[in-house]
């Protein structure tokens, strides 16, 4: 298979997924005249089908289907062995009906079950483009075809995607619900900012007695300046004072205290 033909066959199957809700495996309707077809043409079916649809699948086939490939004889026994391999379908016909209309009665109007369906015959191709979301297979000249997506897929497929964008029923009661003007809040002024304002710091209130009292610090320390300014106030200015005389010599300079005047001062001893 070609890769731009393939690439287009994973598009439709992610469609029909994606809308109708396919999953894998598979579940392929193949009639006798599709069987009859792959022996002439030596193709796998199975395989085939697998590669076609981009992923795992599982051939069946109705016993209706199986009747017509008896009905033909010896001949198309190969066929016959090919259909017995697939998985049986029950398709709850007492009597033996004609392949198309079996295959039509078990996809119904809605493909409850998504089956794909593989099938030769045109009157049935026609008629199930008109269900939605019900791929086709065909062979044509030794090659296994997916149809596109009919009319009536495409038209299901974007209803589909429309309920998907609008509101449901009830969305919209609780829509409804709603005050259509609701209050809106007042703007007033704003506080400051909590992080920017200083915290307070809280003082420690010690109670006052009549008797005794405790100094504070700063109360301690002007105690204290006063007290030294007293000391100094009384202490008694003495006249002696003591003269410093320069070295004459190599010795150190003896200190003369003088009391009194300068003329009983005696002269120092050299």
């Amino acid at each position: 298979m070609r890769q731009r033909r393939a690439k287009t066959y994973r598009k439709l199957m992610s469609l029909y997924c994606m809308t109708f809700g396919f999953r894998e495996p598979y579940q392929v309707l193949v009639d006798s005249e599709i069987c009859r077809v792959a022996i002439d043409s030596r193709i796998d079916l199975s395989r085939q089908l697998s590669t076609v649809l981009q992923g795992v699948t599982k051939p069946m086939i109705t016993q209706c289907c199986i009747h017509e490939l008896y009905l033909q004889g010896k001949s198309q026994q190969l066929a016959v062995d090919l259909a017995k391999t697939f998985e049986r379908r029950k398709c709850n016909h007492r009597e033996a009906i004609a392949g198309d209309d079996c295959l039509a009665s078990v996809v119904g109007d809605t493909n409850k079950h998504r089956y794909v369906i593989a099938t030769q015959s045109q009157p049935l191709r026609a008629k199930l483009r008109f269900v939605p979301g019900v791929p086709i297979i065909h062979i044509n000249r030794s090659v296994m075809i997916l149809e596109p997506p009919s009319e009536e897929t495409i038209r299901v497929k974007q209803q589909k995607e429309q309920q998907a964008l609008c509101p449901g029923a009830e969305e919209l009661a609780k829509l409804s619900q709603q005050p259509s003007n609701p209050p809106r809040k007042k703007k007033g002024p704003k506080g400051p900012n909590p992080l920017s304002v200083k915290k307070k710091v809280a003082r420690s209130t010690l109670p006052r007695n009549s008797d005794t009292t405790a100094p504070s610090s700063t109360s301690g320390l002007s105690i204290c300046k006063e007290r030294q300014r007293e000391e100094t106030d009384e202490r008694p200015t003495s006249t002696r004072k003591r003269k410093r005389h320069r070295r004459h010599g190599g010795g150190p300079s003896p200190l003369v205290v003088t009391t009194g005047s300068c003329d009983s001062a005696e002269p120092p001893l050299r």
